[in-house]
């Protein structure tokens, strides 16, 4: 599901006040990477990655291969900050962001 203009809008500006949660190096996107990266969005459903490599190319490569293996849609890139969005199904309104943050 492709995400509106609006929708983008709402959800960087909920984002921008998150701490990356998951960190991506340079071995990329392994078993325990992705574990930690399925069990925050489930939790959190949105969420910041921080991707540590100096490659623009290769770190786009990851975002895009973190958010396919999650199964999570990319809101925005910036720098090597990365912010994730995967819907729960049945949403923890203490620990989800997008239910915190909802009146910002």
């Amino acid at each position: 599901m492709a995400l509106s203009s609006a929708q983008k809008k709402d959800l960087k500006r909920i984002g921008h006040h998150l701490k990356p949660i998951v960190i991506i190096s340079e071995q990329g996107v392994s078993e325990g990477v992705l574990a930690e990266l399925d069990r925050a969005l489930n939790d959190h459903e949105l969420i910041k990655i921080r991707v540590t490599v100096s490659d623009r190319e290769a770190k786009q490569a990851l975002i895009a291969e973190a958010c396919s293996q999650a199964g999570a849609e990319l809101v925005q890139v910036i720098g090597k900050m990365a912010i994730l969005l995967r819907r729960a199904k049945k949403p923890n309104a203490n620990l989800s962001n997008l239910k915190r943050f909802q009146g910002l």
